[in-house]
């Protein structure tokens, strides 16, 4: 497989008439297997839209995204739900835990959801939660974590079950510099591997040399796709 996600003039407009917002303005973009992208431009630009496209949480208007082989644009409502159970995992920016649980079994719930017994997922979820230093928190409710530490909850709920896609919009936004990169090298560690990718919406130019390919985006388009030596050398450069 040449490319894990395809994606070919893909439009989305929400509302309608005068008050009609075109988030996606005819959206190409190649994502390679392997590899992290980063997608980067201005707030507004269409970022988490196409994200959210490529992810099966919403349907474009028009054009086609192939996620693996899948046509994700034109799968029926269940099928949309069992692509995102069984093949992606998100970290929010809103973090979404639910208050009622603890990090632990809130990490654990993309196994828990699959099937796995709770006692296997709580300590595949533990095991996360420790290295991105929560060893002292696993136990705690949300109101009972920072910011930083509600956002690696998400971030080790989105990697627990081994997604062979994982989305993420802003992940290191609540994070300061050393917990944000020690973020990111697991979700290297973990996410990137030959069979899977991983793309990640930020504005946080701190953490662009650990991706493989940047794209940028601008009025609903991405204009320009930026391997690793041209961010290094762009690093280096500044």
């Amino acid at each position: 497989m040449e490319f894990a996600i395809s994606c070919r003039d893909v439009f989305k407009t929400f509302g309608t008439g005068e008050r009609a917002a075109r988030a996606l303005r005819g959206v190409s973009l190649d994502v390679r297997p392997g590899e992290m992208t980063l997608l980067v431009g201005p707030s507004g630009c269409g970022k988490t839209t196409l994200i959210s496209a490529i992810a099966a949480m919403l349907t474009p208007d028009s054009g086609a995204i192939e996620v693996f082989g899948q046509n994700v644009a034109k799968m029926s409502i269940g099928a949309r739900t069992m692509f995102r159970r069984r093949t992606v995992g998100f970290v929010f920016q809103q973090f979404n835990l639910l208050p009622a649980l603890t990090a632990t079994e809130n990490a654990s719930l993309p196994l828990r959801i699959a099937g796995r017994s709770a006692a296997e997922a709580n300590r595949a979820a533990a095991i996360l939660l420790e290295r991105l230093g929560l060893a002292d928190h696993l136990d705690r409710y949300p109101d009972q974590l920072s910011g930083g530490q509600q956002q690696r909850v998400a971030i080790a709920r989105g990697l627990v079950h081994a997604p062979r896609l994982l989305v993420c919009d802003e992940p290191t936004a609540s994070l300061d510099a050393a917990n944000g990169q020690a973020a990111m090298a697991i979700m290297r560690e973990t996410a990137v591997q030959a069979d899977r990718t991983v793309i990640v919406v930020t504005h946080d130019d701190r953490i662009y040399h650990f991706a493989d390919r940047i794209a940028h985006m601008d009025d609903g388009r991405v204009i320009d796709v930026v391997a690793q030596e041209r961010v290094q050398h762009q690093e280096h450069a500044a």
